[in-house]
């Protein structure tokens, strides 16, 4: 049997203002401008006055025979549009400009060079060798198949399924084989293959057959798990050669690209490192800016607003009239909170980067990483009076530009080390120390984390040697062995 009962639950729910809000916050400026973008092309009630004709909008209205469609003798619209219009003051609704934005800032196309793709590149080269149709699918096919990096990762079982199925070419292995090795031959050198030693091997093979390039060829193809793991004295035993002669091979080797595909060129996928904020140093007081994309110059259109007052003169409104008027009034009220957001963005970014500017107040002066302090995102949060998560979003996704280069706000943050005198310090201070005794050390004899760790608490760093270990990690930093040099 069914039982019915009531109950009764308190939930939080995020407004629809509240929920565009949050996406307009972590959005970076780079994509704002799209996002703009995007909000003017559906929403007709929004303009951008930097866009916009500024000159009063001539009040024209639809022909007489338009306005007698509307006539007929259904009841009115249940709202009041005077009160709509009176207590939201839709006319002079635009973004304000009471903050602080750089005037220096006017967003521009950022012009890109033209020129050739990589895989373009390969592909007019395979225009020029004298193929045959079958070989010139399937070098097709192989320059199709290569990855970011140029290597060829799919399997020739693969490659054969793929021609056959999507060019109905029916191929043996030792055919594409045969035409890889055409596509190896192209450039960059060691393009195609099909892991890094055969892409080592390529590259070497394309050079002038001295001494120095036959014994480098011989360390790859036999003795690389030696050479990447720098046991440069089994080298020594294994080749018969003495430190000289192996250094200058192994030089020969570090020339080669790894990544053949990856040669410099812009990756479109990438997105442009557009500083959201501005930190300037006028003679030991720092100032802070926003971006001037940031600040759009929104309003809601004028259009709209009299369209929206001259469906209300009329004296009867039939469905078509209600419809019509909801319609406007969705629009209206879509720009409204759209504007909304985006001043609020433009607070909350201020809001939260003048909390990190002076909690950071020695390191914007300095520059000095060690003058970090420790700050995690519940210290800005209690200043600001927000969520964390308010300020994770404005931490993971904006960079400010300082005299000492273009930062992610994120990298400001840091967990707390306490020294031997009580006193608490960041432990990028700890990673920076970490750093210049790496940097400064004999690649001859590198220093292993024992050293690095003794010499941490000589200095009153009382840190583990895993500790140690971990932030050398996270720095992208190998182990001493790997750090070795001849």
């Amino acid at each position: 049997m069914l039982r019915q009962h009531l109950q009764q639950k308190l939930l939080q729910k995020l407004s629809p203002q509240q929920i565009q809000f949050i996406k307009l916050l972590q959005v970076p400026t780079v994509a704002l401008d799209s996002r703009i973008k995007e909000e003017l092309e559906e929403n007709p009630a929004l303009e951008d006055l930097s866009l916009a004709n500024m000159t009063e909008v001539p009040e024209e209205y639809p022909d007489k025979d338009a306005d007698e469609q509307f006539s007929g003798e259904e009841p009115s619209v249940e709202f009041n549009v005077d009160d709509y219009l009176q207590n939201d003051d839709v006319k002079d609704y635009a973004t304000s400009y009471d903050y602080n934005t750089d005037d220096d800032e006017n967003p521009k196309d950022v012009p890109f060079a033209m020129q050739t793709s990589f895989f373009e590149n390969l592909q007019a080269q395979l225009d020029l060798l004298p193929l045959s149709d079958q070989d010139y699918q399937i070098g097709k096919q192989l320059i199709g198949s290569l990855d970011d990096d140029g290597y060829l990762r799919r399997p020739i079982l693969s490659l054969m399924d793929d021609l056959a199925f999507s060019q109905n070419v029916f191929v043996e292995e030792a055919d594409i084989l045969e035409v890889l090795k055409l596509v190896q031959g192209l450039d960059p050198a060691g393009i195609a293959a099909r892991d890094l030693q055969e892409c080592l091997l390529i590259q070497l093979r394309k050079k002038e057959p001295n001494k120095i390039v036959l014994k480098a060829i011989e360390i790859v193809e036999h003795h690389l798990d030696e050479f990447t793991r720098k046991h440069y004295d089994k080298l020594e035993r294994s080749l018969q050669m003495n430190g000289s002669e192996l250094k200058e091979a192994v030089q020969e080797i570090l020339k080669l690209n790894p990544k053949p595909g990856d040669n410099n060129e812009v990756n479109s996928k990438q997105l442009q490192v557009i500083p959201d904020f501005h930190i300037r140093n006028n003679e030991g007081m720092l100032s802070l800016t926003l971006n001037g994309r940031n600040a759009p110059e929104l309003r809601v259109s004028r259009e709209y607003q009299e369209l929206f007052s001259h469906y209300d003169q009329a004296a009867q409104k039939d469905k078509k009239m209600r419809e019509a008027v909801q319609f406007v009034k969705q629009k209206l009220d879509s720009a409204k909170w759209f504007i909304d957001a985006i001043k609020q963005r433009q607070q909350t970014l201020l809001k939260t980067m003048n909390a990190i500017m002076h909690f950071q107040y020695a390191y914007f002066l300095s520059g000095d990483e060690r003058n970090l302090k420790p700050m995690i995102l519940k210290d800005i949060a209690e200043q600001i009076d927000m969520d964390i998560s308010t300020v994770s979003r404005v931490a993971n996704s904006k960079y400010v530009q300082t005299e000492f280069g273009t930062f992610l706000l994120k990298s400001f943050f840091s967990e707390a080390i306490q020294l031997e005198s009580g006193e608490e310090v960041s432990n990028k201070e700890v990673k920076k120390i970490l750093e210049e005794c790496i940097g400064n050390e004999d690649k001859n004899n590198p220093l292993p984390d024992e050293k690095l760790t003794d010499i941490l608490k000589e200095r009153g760093y009382n840190i583990a040697r895993r500790t140690v270990a971990k932030y050398r990690e996270a720095m992208n930093i190998p182990v001493a062995r790997l750090r070795r040099e001849l």
